[in-house]
């Protein structure tokens, strides 16, 4: 089973109508190319937009429920072909960085607020989501689990391992921010530890704070009869606006997550009793430290 990820490393336009022309042209270019699912860089609506001001930001956000969102919902079903859209989602406690994953049938399968807000910046203003989630999505090809993160929630393992526990197949990770190295590295990471593929679509060069390479890791690391280890990146695409098709192989991916020893295999989890304590201070950090 060969599922088709399309990355829709696209700028944006001026204003909500010009983001849905642009992205309902960019995913029925996605299905005559044979994708299963199209993903869009993050916080679609308004291009990663977020004013200081909340009644600034208030005027931009949008419900879930808006002809915005379910309009790409319509157009899945039209396509026959999962679409996951994202957006500045008014929500009651105050804005939030969300998606929806619609499936081939136009139901929404996924809803998904970032929970790793990036506080130290400019999403400060957001309210952060409160758990990740994972569905079994219908494609023509078959069903797979799929979970997903956004940006800064690949900086944090956990974000992953929970979506690998809850049986992930394959993450969608909308993005808005330099890809370099080290945070392609982050994602390969996260791909490799937990035997699952990772599509991420970023925003490409021309957007402030962006520069493309949207990238796709499909989580094998070693194949049967092959010395070493092989790369696991399936692409990474360049600094251009396109689109950009991820291919993973299910098959193989799902045979490889019964013979290998990452993801849940050997982990003890009653040793972790650190990991979900409140944050605190490092030792480091204080001044009475002596090492």
């Amino acid at each position: 089973m060969e599922l088709k990820v399309a990355l829709l490393q696209l700028l944006p336009g001026d204003g909500l109508s010009r983001q849905e022309e642009i992205g309902r042209a960019a995913c029925v270019r996605a299905r005559e190319m044979g994708a299963d699912i199209a993903l869009f860089p993050e916080m679609w609506s308004d291009g990663y937009e977020i004013p200081q001001d909340q009644d600034a930001l208030k005027r931009l956000a949008i419900p879930a429920d808006s002809r915005f969102v379910s309009g790409f919902g319509e157009l899945a079903a039209a396509l026959e072909m999962a679409i996951c859209i994202t957006f500045l989602e008014d929500w009651p406690g105050g804005p939030r960085n969300s998606l929806v994953l619609f499936d081939r049938h136009g139901a929404r399968r996924l809803s998904y607020a970032k929970v790793h807000t990036c506080d130290f910046g400019d999403e400060r203003v957001l309210s952060a989501g409160e758990d990740f989630y994972v569905t079994d999505l219908d494609t023509a090809k078959g069903n797979v689990r799929v979970g997903s993160m956004i940006c800064y929630d690949r900086e944090f393992p956990e974000s992953a391992r929970i979506l690998m526990l809850k049986g992930a197949e394959i993450v969608l990770v909308p993005n808005a921010c330099p890809m370099e190295i080290n945070r392609l590295s982050q994602l390969r990471g996260r791909a490799y530890e937990n035997m699952m593929g990772i599509a991420t679509c970023n925003y490409p060069a021309g957007k402030p704070d962006c520069n493309g390479h949207s990238s796709a890791f499909d989580g094998v690391a070693y194949q049967k009869g092959m010395p070493g280890s092989r790369d696991t990146c399936i692409l990474e695409a360049g600094e251009e606006p396109g689109l950009y098709m991820a291919a993973f192989d299910l098959d193989l991916l799902r045979e490889y997550r019964e013979r290998e020893v990452h993801g849940n295999a050997y982990r003890r989890p009653q040793k972790y009793g650190l990991l979900v304590s409140q944050k605190r201070e490092p030792p480091f950090l204080r001044r009475d430290y002596r090492p």
